[in-house]
């Protein structure tokens, strides 16, 4: 190193040297890592050689103690280490591990919010105040995307603030899509100086990305263990919003309606190709991704033990696949699809556009249209309801029907827990028998005593056939 000057070795592997490219004349101390081929150097922040010669024995001895002790010997911020963990796990997107998606959600949430709140903090130096201090701080400086969730009153800094992250969001968009920005986007602040509040959700997701990073880094030993942060704050889990049986029929009738006043051969085939993957999807709960993935290649036909015809679907999502099984009936939906179709070869997409290329979009802004014109755009919650509400409306009116859980998880290619943390409130109206039962105004229906009697005279019946059987000739 040519910017080393008044070089001294105070012992094998600690060196004492002053720096000829600054303009002080502090002293700097270098300490080879015992059986490793790496260096630590540190400022001494004196400019008096004895001083410093026993400062670097120090020094070299904290180093000793930390490796004997498996204490992190380097400090990192923790926007370096969030980096790799970022690129740990980019390589096991084309390893065919994770989701191809997954790490540009990952990246959204480490290069923005983390980084805004610990980027420049030494990762050692993240505890659990700092760890569980994250809540209260996103919902600060943050501004969620749904009203539901309450609202509260903002500064024009702030609001100024809010306007420059989401221009430099942008930004960042049209650099990973390949678009050069010849000039910086400007976003304006809203005038309104109120903003919904961010939704526990997305706290728990991004601080299970944070929880994720700390974890990597003990993996790493840049921090001990006792920095491992497996808990989650107790947030609220919002209930997913399904259609009603009622609202489902309701979308059945003004959908053909919606089609039939179609004006244009264009609108027909749009609006019919939507129509009937709304059916699709309320009948086998796929999710949105596996239903863009899908392939005519992936239908079969078969029967089950009774000899009914169903149809099986090979469907593939968030770097998983399954097989499903559906209903007759979803394959006349797809049938009415391929019929119309320009693409029609086995191992095309089976939702496209008029033209035969995949749709990109699954149809929102017509499934928009369509719910708008049934009145059913927005739910119980009063959130817009979505292309996913199909898939929680098949997971409803099967568990209203009595679908085992496993089954229906395994159906899902979801979990157990998964389902009944969203879908437990189903279970309480099925079985609201037994849960009001005792209640003031509320009696168990009783039998009707014709049918009681037919039934005891079945059981005597029955008994006197079983004895004839095993009555001695």
């Amino acid at each position: 190193m040519s910017f080393v000057t008044e070089k001294e070795e105070l012992k094998p592997g600690l060196i004492l040297f002053r720096r000829g490219d600054v303009d002080h004349r502090m002293w700097y101390c270098r300490m080879k890592m015992p059986k490793a081929d790496r260096y630590k150097t540190v400022s001494l922040k004196t400019t008096d050689k004895e001083a410093a010669r026993e400062r670097a024995f120090d020094q070299d001895a904290d180093v000793r103690f930390r490796i004997k002790h498996d204490v992190p010997v380097f400090n990192r911020p923790f926007r370096d280490v969030a980096h790799e963990y970022l690129l740990t796990q980019e390589a096991r997107a084309k390893r065919g591990e994770i989701s191809a998606a997954r790490p540009k959600k990952l990246r959204a949430v480490i290069e923005g919010t983390l980084d805004r709140y610990a980027g420049s903090t030494q990762v050692h130096l993240i505890g659990d105040e700092r760890w569980g201090g994250y809540p209260a701080w996103r919902r600060e400086n943050g501004a969620g995307r749904h009203r539901r969730n309450g609202v509260r009153e903002i500064t024009a800094a702030t609001a100024q603030t809010f306007a420059d992250h989401e221009a430099e969001r942008r930004t960042k968009v049209q650099q990973t899509l390949g678009i050069r920005v010849l000039k910086p986007i400007e976003v304006k602040p809203s005038e309104e100086r109120t903003v919904p509040f961010i939704s526990d959700s997305t706290i728990r997701f991004e601080m299970s990305i944070f929880g994720a990073i700390m974890n990597y880094a003990v993996k790493k030993r840049y921090v001990p263990a006792s920095q491992r942060f497996d808990e989650r704050p107790k947030l609220k889990t919002m209930r997913r919003d399904e259609f009603t049986l009622e609202e489902y029929r309701k979308l059945h009738t003004v959908g053909r309606k919606w089609i039939a006043e179609a004006d244009k051969p264009s609108s027909i085939w749009y609006r019919t190709v939507t129509y009937n993957m709304i059916l699709i999807a309320c009948n086998t709960g796929m999710r949105p991704a596996e239903m863009k993935n899908l392939r005519w290649r992936d239908i079969m036909s078969a029967k089950d033990r009774e000899g009914r015809e169903i149809v099986v679907l090979f469907v593939q999502g968030k770097g998983k696949s399954r097989k499903l099984v559906a209903p007759k009936s979803v394959g006349e939906y797809l049938e009415r699809i391929r019929v119309i179709s320009k693409a029609k070869e086995r191992d095309d997409r089976v939702f496209t556009n008029i033209t035969g290329k995949p749709a990109k979009t699954l149809y929102s802004s017509l499934i928009a249209d369509l719910l708008k014109e049934a009145n059913l755009r927005e739910g119980t919650q009063g959130v817009p309801r979505s292309t996913y509400c199909f898939r929680h409306t098949y997971a409803t009116l099967r568990l209203q029907e009595g679908v085992d859980v496993y089954f229906l998880a395994e159906q899902m290619g979801t979990s157990v827990h998964m389902i009944e943390s969203h879908y437990g409130h189903v279970n309480t109206i099925k079985h609201a028998d037994r849960v009001l039962q005792g209640m003031s105004g509320w009696e168990l229906p009783q039998p009707d005593d014709t049918k009681a009697r037919a039934s005891k005279a079945a059981e005597t019946h029955d008994k006197g056939k079983r004895g004839q059987r095993h009555r001695p000739r």
